[in-house]
């Protein structure tokens, strides 16, 4: 599991070793500096974490900066919770921006904790995107997982009162649930969202409920912003890293922790079903930084 995430972050961590030696050679030039934040910010560390570096490239002994750094971003990562074990059915809404990947993440979802032995239900509640019904149904063939749908009605909401009926009865353990793609702008599709998750917080209190962005990690600052305005709108628990491979941006997760304080659950680092790892923010740091050894 650590190979996927420590794979999926390789361009980060080359950028960023590429940075730090900038200031820790024999000499170190004003221009060094420069080089430092600009490839700090183009890795999506953020303002604050970028700043924080800075001054521990100034301030602490050459020898003992990488060191600063990683106990640095570890504090900050750890400061925010992470996942923890659910204690009774849960419904994870999977909600984002278009284009982020939701649908391929919830079957990803799904299958991640049918493979830890937890009895899952998809509910396509996208009514929206017409080929979003389709590709859950394949998804949901692939990895044996039962999907509630219902292509004759354009309302969200009372598919999400059939997937959740249908949860109750099969006394489902995580019910995963494809939303609509939506930008913070529009105001109709946002109180939509507002109104499935009323359905079930007033139908269905037996459920636990978790919102989970997905966020395009290829995106960068782009991708915080979605975040930070989603965040105003509804409670967001969690947020899922997708596209994470191939990408030099993967240190999007420290400004989402020490900005907005919003842990990330999952990291999706590929396009298999597979490619989908939960977050440790110890791997990730190792992932970011590489091993001690390097």
């Amino acid at each position: 599991m650590l190979n996927k995430l420590f794979n999926a972050l390789q361009k980060t961590r080359n950028s960023l070793k590429s940075a730090f030696n900038t200031v820790t050679g024999q000499s170190v030039s004003a221009e060094a500096f420069d080089t430092l934040e600009e490839q700090l910010l183009a890795s999506d560390l953020g303002l604050d974490m970028t700043d924080d570096i800075l001054e521990l490239a100034e301030t602490v002994k050459k020898n003992d900066f990488l060191e600063k750094v990683r106990q640095h971003i570890i504090q900050i990562v750890e400061n925010v919770p992470i996942m923890q074990s659910f204690h009774k059915p849960t419904v994870l809404m999977i909600v984002g921006v278009n284009g982020t990947g939701k649908t391929t993440t919830a079957a990803k979802c799904a299958n991640y904790f049918s493979q830890d032995g937890k009895k899952v239900l998809l509910v396509a509640a996208d009514t929206y995107r017409a080929a979003a019904v389709e590709q859950l149904r394949i998804w949901a063939n692939r990895i044996k997982s039962r999907l509630i749908f219902n292509e004759k009605t354009g309302e969200p909401s009372a598919v999400l009162f059939d997937g959740l009926s249908a949860a109750q009865k099969d006394l489902s353990d995580i019910i995963v649930v494809d939303t609509a793609g939506r930008l913070h702008t529009y105001d109709n599709l946002m109180t939509e969202l507002q109104k499935m998750i009323r359905v079930v917080e007033t139908r269905f209190p037996e459920f636990e409920l978790k919102t989970l962005l997905t966020i395009d990690a290829t995106l960068g600052q782009n991708s915080l912003t979605q975040a930070r305005e989603f965040a105003k709108i509804i409670n967001i628990d969690g947020v899922i890293l997708t596209k994470m491979d191939g990408t030099a941006k993967g240190g999007i997760v420290l400004p989402l922790a020490q900005e907005l304080r919003i842990p990330v659950w999952f990291v999706g680092t590929g396009e298999d079903v597979s490619d989908f790892v939960r977050f440790d923010p110890e791997e990730y740091v190792t992932g970011l930084l590489g091993n001690d050894h390097e």
